[in-house]
């Protein structure tokens, strides 16, 4: 066993009996390894060994079923709940439906009041934004930007073609060609 879960497995006792007092329902050995394993490092034997520990001591109470053990908090350990208690606990349970139901009913009033121009006009923007981009389309499309440089490199060709013409031709717009410049 390391280091870390020794000192875990000597305190588990103390932390399972905390646990159990404040969640105050019944448990097996499996739920409390699965809720707190993960918290404080314990290990299955470690829990079981600490819940058998602690019923043993009647810090908490153990009932068995078959093979199955469920550990619960002694419920002695708890203060009475006095009936005027559970009374105003009912009359808030009771207030809290109400105004839940309160809310759910403005709710669905809320969302049947709704106006159905503003959906009617939603519809159309989306409609108008649609129409805008597709008309709005950028020039500089892969097919167009193809078709230009097709028309670049036939103007470039028919220029290049003038300029052989003209030097075939000997005329070159009033200028003298290298060639004869040298012998000049």
């Amino acid at each position: 066993m390391s280091k870390g879960r020794a000192e875990a497995a000597a305190g588990a006792p103390g932390i399972l009996l905390k646990y159990l007092q404040e969640q105050n329902r019944p448990y097996s050995a499996q739920d409390v390894f699965g809720n707190l394993q993960r918290e404080h490092g314990l290990g299955k034997a470690a829990v079981v060994k600490a819940l058998e520990q602690l019923a043993q001591q009647g810090k908490i109470k153990e009932k068995v079923y078959g093979k199955q053990k469920i550990y619960f908090a002694d419920q002695d350990q708890f203060a009475m709940v006095s009936d005027a208690d559970l009374q105003g606990l009912d009359a808030k349970i009771v207030a809290l439906t109400a105004k839940v139901q309160s809310l759910q009913q403005s709710c669905r009033h809320m969302e049947a009041e709704r106006d159905p121009g503003v959906e009617e006009g939603m519809c159309w923007l989306q409609r108008e934004t649609k129409e805008y981009k597709s008309s709005h389309q950028p020039r500089d499309s892969g097919r167009e930007r193809a078709g230009v440089q097709r028309e670049a490199e036939v103007l470039q060709g028919v220029e290049e073609a003038q300029e052989d013409g003209n030097r075939a031709v000997g005329c070159n717009s009033g200028r003298i060609p290298q060639e004869q410049e040298a012998v000049l």
